[in-house]
């Protein structure tokens, strides 16, 4: 069992001590430096797996990716007030300090969409999208230029600093849409999506992930397809997991593992053909596993190729 002794829990577990213990999490020098140094631990390839790790790491897991959760939303409502005081807020997206690694992600999930879709989707949901929705503001202007983006988010404050980034521009303010709502109390508007992506931090946990997950599932309308975030190896202890058991009622089509500065990995499967009241009946749904799981490493910034290793799933289990 990986416990206190392997070295990168321990430095997981030094630096855990040290942000529980800010005054804030809002960004500041402080702020800034701790959770620097625990990505930047985190970030290299590992093969830790953190469903082995005793409870009291366990424990410390949960409680660090609230805390990155937090820190996170601070950090965006920041930069997006900053944004936001500019005439056209879009053409200074670059201030913001993690742009590029938006621009990778939003990138690789284009890449891994357009594997997966025939036709370019018209209508497209964000669920968890925040101040500053950058993934849906770069799909929207780089990548799904003629779809139609519905963000949702629980907290009001969010959406107004959002819809304060695209009012200003001709384009997007006709395409982008910001809803202030539980996902979880909308039923049939979730049957109108092509695609529905959800931020890696709805669902905190796994009973949370997988509550989402099967309401989502219920009510998407059957071959839309579901965009997911979830984390790999150390990337676990910043980011929750999702296994492609927890993807109830839909197939998994494929699991993309980042191993350059893009953190999170991403899960992309669609939706099986059942109806909702065969969910009423069956709650749990099928699922299916995909055939693939790919380690990517789509931007290495160091000799600028794309490297992709393609691995069976029944190889790794082998």
């Amino acid at each position: 069992m990986v416990c206190e002794k392997d070295p990168l829990v321990q430095k997981v577990c030094e630096l855990y001590e040290q942000i529980s213990n800010l005054e804030s999490l809002k960004p500041c020098k402080d702020v800034d430096m701790l959770f620097t140094q625990l990505v930047v631990t985190c970030m290299p390839p590992s093969t830790i797996d953190v469903t082995k790790l005793c409870k009291t790491i366990q424990d410390i897991r949960s409680k660090l990716i609230q805390l990155c959760g937090e820190a996170e939303g601070h950090l965006e409502s920041h930069f997006s007030t900053i944004l936001g005081s500019y005439e056209n807020p879009l053409h200074y997206l670059n201030i913001f300090p993690y742009y590029s690694n938006y621009l990778k992600l939003s990138q690789l999930e284009f890449n891994i969409l357009s594997k997966h879709c025939s036709n370019v989707p018209t209508k497209v949901a964000f669920v968890g999208s925040g101040p500053l929705p950058l993934t849906s503001i770069v799909l929207a202007s780089f990548h799904l230029t003629a779809t139609t983006v519905h963000n949702y988010d629980i907290d009001p404050s969010a959406n107004s600093k959002a819809l304060r980034l695209v009012s200003s521009d001709p384009d997007l303010s006709r395409r982008m849409f910001f809803h202030t709502t539980d996902i979880m109390d909308v039923t049939s508007a979730l049957n109108d999506y092509d695609v529905v992506f959800l931020a890696a931090l709805v669902g905190m946990d796994k009973n949370a992930k997988v509550r989402v997950i099967d309401h989502l599932a219920k009510y998407m309308a059957p071959g839309a397809i579901l965009m997911l975030r979830s984390a790999h190896g150390a990337r676990a202890f910043l980011y929750p997991v999702v296994d492609p058991c927890d993807v109830r009622g839909f197939e998994v089509l494929s699991v993309f593992h980042p191993t350059d500065e893009v953190i999170n990995s991403v899960v992309i499967a669609r939706k099986c053909p059942m109806t909702k009241q065969y969910y009423d009946e069956y709650p749990l749904g099928p699922t299916k596993l995909p055939n693939k799981i790919l380690d990517t490493e789509m931007f290495n910034c160091l000799n600028h190729v794309n490297l992709m290793e393609e691995l069976d799933v029944e190889e790794q289990l082998s």
